[in-house]
C-alpha cells in the first residue's frame, strides 16, 4: 500500500513528479509504513502514536520543507493518501462482509488517524520553516552588520556623526572585504546587487512595518507572502531596533517603486542615501544620516540625497564652511540680524540666477522688483569689485547656502 500511495502521489501531484529516491525516498517510505502499521495497532486497541512515531511523521514534514515543496503540496499528498487507503480498506471490508455500521466506524478511524499523522507532519514542516527563518535572519543580521561596518552614528541630539569604525567622518571607506561579503551574502541567501541604497529613519517616529517572519524583525527573512499585507519585502535588510534605525534597499530604483516600501517610508522621517556598490553601503548610510541630522524636523515624505548632493558636500566639513563664511560674509557683519538676512538672501538669489536682473531676483524672492533693485545696489556697495571674481562668487554661494535659511 505504501508503494501504491507513492506512485499515485507522483502521478497526480505535479510537485512530486520528480523521482523520490535516496535518503528522502527512504524517509517517505518509512513514514508511510509506520503510519499504516500504527493504524493497525490502533484498531487493535493499542495507545496513541508513540514519541518515536511522532518523530518519524515530523521528520517527514521537515524533509518536505527541505525538498522545497509547499505546505499545500504536503497536505494534498496526505489527502490523496487517505483516499487511496480508504479505497483499499473499504474493498477488503466489503469482501469480508462488514456491515454499514462497521464500515462507518472504519472510515472514522481511517480519517482520524490520517488527521493525526498529517498534523504531526505539518508541525515538523512548520518547525523546519521557523528554524530556517531564524537561521536566515541571523545570517542577514550578520550581513547587514558587515555591509555597514564603517557606518557612523549621529549623536542622540542629531548634532553630527560619530564614527564607529576606524575611518573619520570625511574619510573614504573602502568597505568590507569582497570575499567576506560574498560569503556572508551566500549564507544569507541574499544575492549581492550591483547597487544598493541605505535609508536612515528618524528614531522619534514610528518604526517601519515589520517583516513577515518576526513581529519586530531586525532583518527581513524569506518566503513569499500575499501583496499588500503591510510588511517590508523580504529582500530589504532592516535594523529597526537600533537607536538609529535604518534599511538597506537592493536595486533601489526597483525597490523604491514597490508600494510596500513606499508605504513603509511615509511619515518615518526617511532619508534615502545615494545608490552605491555594496562595498560602499556604509557611505550611503553615512550620507543619509548626515542629511537627516541637518533637517529642521523629520520629513513626512522621504527625502532623496540625490536631490541634495551639494548640501551634503557642505555638510561633510562644517568647520571649513564656517571658515569660508567668516571670510566671505564679513561685509555683512556690521548690519543688524534682519538686514543681514535680507541682504544674504538677495545675494544668494543673485548668484543662483546667474547674476540675474532685479526682476529675476525679485521673482525668486517673492518681492517687488524695486525692492530687489535697492537691495542689490547695497550688496554691490558692500562687496565691491570682489563680486567680479568667479572664485569669490563660488565661495560666497557655498557660505550663503550653508548659513542662509531656505
Amino acid at each position: 500500500m505504501a508503494a501504491e500511495i507513492i506512485r499515485e502521489i507522483r502521478c497526480s501531484l505535479p510537485e512530486f513528479a520528480r523521482p523520490i529516491s535516496g535518503q528522502f525516498g527512504t524517509g517517505i517510505q518509512q513514514g508511510l509504513e509506520t503510519a499504516l502499521a500504527e493504524f493497525v495497532d490502533r484498531l487493535a486497541g493499542l495507545p496513541a502514536p508513540t514519541p518515536r512515531q511522532l518523530r518519524i511523521y515530523r521528520a517527514l514534514g521537515r524533509a518536505e520543507f527541505a525538498e522545497g515543496r509547499s505546505l499545500d503540496a504536503l497536505q494534498a499528498a496526505f489527502r490523496l493518501g487517505a483516499r487511496i487507503i480508504w479505497r483499499r480498506y473499504s474493498r477488503v471490508a466489503r469482501r469480508l462482509g462488514l456491515g454499514p455500521e462497521r464500515l462507518v466506524t472504519l472510515a472514522e478511524a481511517v480519517f482520524t488517524h490520517i488527521d493525526e499523522v498529517t498534523a504531526a507532519a505539518v508541525r515538523g514542516y512548520l518547525d523546519a520553516r521557523t528554524d530556517r527563518a531564524g537561521t536566515l535572519a541571523r545570517a542577514r543580521h550578520r550581513l547587514l552588520a558587515l555591509l555597514l561596518s564603517d557606518a557612523p552614528h549621529t549623536g542622540p541630539d542629531g548634532t553630527g556623526p560619530t564614527r564607529t569604525g576606524p575611518a573619520g567622518t570625511g574619510s573614504t571607506a573602502t568597505g568590507p572585504d569582497a570575499a567576506d561579503l560574498a560569503d556572508a551574502a551566500q549564507s544569507a541567501d541574499w544575492p549581492l546587487p550591483a547597487l544598493l541604497a541605505a535609508v536612515s529613519l528618524d528614531p522619534r517616529t514610528p518604526a517601519p512595518l515589520p517583516t513577515a517572519r518576526q513581529p519586530l524583525a531586525r532583518i527581513a527573512s524569506f518566503g513569499s507572502r500575499p501583496p499588500g499585507d503591510g510588511r517590508l519585502p523580504d529582500h530589504v535588510l532592516a535594523d529597526l531596533e537600533s537607536p538609529q534605525p535604518h534599511l538597506l534597499l537592493p536595486d533601489p530604483a526597483t525597490t523604491l517603486a514597490d508600494p510596500r516600501v513606499a508605504g513603509a517610508l511615509q511619515g518615518r522621517g526617511a532619508v534615502i542615501g545615494p545608490a552605491v556598490p555594496p562595498a560602499l553601503a556604509a557611505q550611503s548610510l553615512r550620507w543619509a544620516r548626515l542629511l537627516r541630522a541637518s533637517l529642521p524636523k523629520a520629513p513626512d515624505q522621504p527625502v532623496d540625497c540625490r536631490d541634495h548632493l551639494t548640501d551634503l558636500l557642505l555638510l561633510t566639513d562644517p568647520s571649513l564652511v564656517r571658515l569660508i563664511a567668516e571670510r566671505r560674509l564679513a561685509p555683512l557683519a556690521p548690519l543688524t540680524p534682519k538686514q543681514r538676512d535680507r541682504l544674504a538672501a538677495t545675494l544668494l538669489a543673485w548668484l543662483q540666477t546667474g547674476r540675474g536682473t532685479a526682476p529675476q531676483v525679485a521673482a525668486r524672492l517673492g518681492i517687488h522688483p524695486q525692492t530687489a533693485r535697492q537691495r542689490l545696489h547695497r550688496v554691490h556697495r558692500l562687496f565691491g569689485p570682489s563680486l567680479a571674481s568667479p572664485n569669490t562668487r563660488l565661495e560666497l554661494e557655498v557660505a550663503l547656502r550653508a548659513t542662509t535659511p531656505p
